[in-house]
Formats: structure tokens, sequence, C-alpha cells
């Protein structure tokens, strides 16, 4: 299926920059950008050559030569502006995670089904070749039955109270930013939990610096899964079965390759999958499936909402509120 669709890129920031980056790479088109200055949305447009520039994000999603929005703010406004997409009768893209948390997830996706539009969280790690194949071979029993997955997302990134993750006025903490990737891949492979057991150090500034999670799933199956901000890790993930096991090389989250071992620990199968982007248009590509019609290839849209009630337990065991919740 060749790109149809029209994109507009709502904020300008660096996710913003390596989605446009990775669309345009492809060829899909990109016919707006929209910021809060008009000079931000100017050098944007200029930098990936798109015709439409707007100095607010209301004027993009009214722009008519835009048919999907990618919303790349901080989290706190991603509810916000995905409203105003779906209300202009827009497509939606939003960056994870999704929202804040899990009411304001059920009111966008409860609004994009009375507007007739696709919404989907941008969790781009779901659509890379490496997960695809994962999934392959899971549906394939190959892993025989599925215990365990164990992940970690761990990285070493600014300390100031100023930055974006220690402030909880832009939903920081390295939850929202960083645990969204394990406690999706969990929830991707095993499912929903049925029991959930987090614990949390804070910064000074009221967020969480690192948090641990384990999970219970249907049957006993078991994610034991970390997240932390200030500290680098080996940023690997694991799945293991009564028949084998696989392990996902660093950075697992991004478009990298894996391992595939039978019981006795023989390997079955490298999988090596090299790309010419950093792999972001995969996502596109599956909004881009679903306006055609096509039902979703992963994470349907109640998913979404479903992790964002995860994450609204894993914050209430740690005991992290956000102003105005």
């Amino acid at each position: 299926m060749a790109p149809g669709l029209r994109w507009g890129i709502l904020a300008t920031g660096g996710i913003a920059r390596a989605f446009t980056s990775d669309l345009t790479a492809s060829g899909f088109t990109v016919t707006a950008a929209g910021s809060r200055s008009q000079s931000s949305a100017d050098d944007f447009a200029a930098r990936f050559d798109i015709p439409h520039a707007h100095g607010s994000y209301e004027a993009l999603v009214r722009d008519d030569t835009v048919d999907a929005v990618y919303v790349a703010t901080p989290h706190p406004m991603h509810h916000e502006c995905a409203l105003l997409a779906i209300e202009a009768g827009k497509h939606v893209l939003v960056e994870k995670s999704f929202t804040v948390n899990a009411a304001q997830a059920r009111e966008l996706a409860d609004r994009a089904a009375e507007r007739g539009v696709v919404i989907m969280e941008a969790m781009w790690t779901r659509f890379l070749p490496h997960m695809v194949r994962i999934h392959e071979i899971l549906d394939a029993g190959a892993l025989g039955d599925v215990r365990t997955v164990l992940a970690d997302h761990s990285q070493s990134i600014s300390t100031d109270p100023k930055h974006r993750l220690q402030n909880p006025d832009l939903g920081g903490g390295a939850l929202l930013d960083l645990g969204i990737y394990p406690v999706s891949l969990a929830v991707d492979i095993l499912g929903l939990p049925t029991s959930i057991a987090a614990a949390a150090t804070m910064t000074p500034t009221g967020v969480d610096r690192q948090t641990a999670m384990q999970f219970v799933h249907e049957d006993g199956r078991q994610a034991v899964l970390h997240s932390v901000l200030d500290t680098k890790g080996p940023n690997r993930a694991s799945i293991l079965g009564t028949e084998g096991w696989i392990d996902i090389d660093p950075v697992w989250y991004t478009a990298t390759s894996f391992t595939h071992y039978g019981a006795d620990g023989s390997i079955v199968e490298r999988f090596e999958h090299p790309l010419s982007t950093r792999g972001m248009e995969f996502q596109a590509w599956e909004l881009e499936r679903r306006a055609a019609g096509q039902a979703p290839a992963s994470l349907p849209i109640e998913e979404s909402v479903a992790i964002m009630g995860v994450l609204d337990e894993i914050r209430a065991q740690i005991g992290l509120r956000y102003p105005g919740e």
C-alpha cells in the first residue's frame, strides 16, 4: 500500500523531528507543521520542506491539506491536542504515553469513534520488524507455554530540576516516558495483568526516579519490569517459554535484532533486519491501514486505554499524582 494520507505535525520538538524525518524518507506526504510560535513552525517546515507552517495548533488542525495529525507534545497536552484534531475530523496518532491517565484516554477513544476517525497510540515498538517476527514465533507456538517477560528501560537523562522529565507539570518521571515501553511489551505478550506490585524512588521534584514493577497475568504468568531516568542500563528484554526463549538485543524497543533459543540453549534463529531509518514510519503505515478500513495489526485503541489504566494503578501504588488530576 502506497502512503495516501497527508500528515500534519503538531509540535516541533525532538520526537517530531525524528518522526518527520522517517516519514519523508519513506515517501509519506507531510503537508503542514504547527507550533505555539510561528517562528518555530517556520523553522521546522523549512527543515523538512513542508509547504504549510502554522503558529498555533488550532490552525494546524483546521488546515484542509491535512488528513492525519501526529501529536508530539508533552504528555499533559496529548488529551487537549488530540481532541482538537478529532473535532476537526482528522485521524490522530498520539505520542506515548497516550495520555496522562485512563479517563483522558477513554474520552479520546470514545470521541474518535463518534466522529468516525482513527486514533492510535504512537507506541512505535509494536510495529517494528523484530516485534512482527517475534509475534510470528509466538503464534506458531515455538516457545511453548510463554511464562515470563523481563524488560528494562534505563537511561541517564538530565537531573536538572527544570528538565521535562523532572517536572510534574509536564508529566515527568521515569514511568510515563520510559516505563511505558516495558509495560506495553508485557501487555502485548501476556495480556493485561491480574495483579500489580510496584515500588519507586522519587526525585526531589516529586516524580519517580526509578520504578520496579511485577505483574501477574492469567495462568500465573509473570512480568518483571524496570525503568529509571538517571542510570544507564542494559535495555534488554527477554520472553521465556517452556520450549525456549527469545533475547532481544539492546536497545530492545528500537529497531534491533534478537536470538531465539530452544529449550536446550541451541540457537533456533538469529533475526536481523537493518533499517535505513529509525523505524518510526511503521506506525504511520499502521494508521493509514486503519484509515483505509483494515483491522488493527497491533495495539488497538482499547488496549491503549487499558494500558493507561495499568499505569494509573502503578502511580497509585507509588504515590505519583500529577497537577490537575
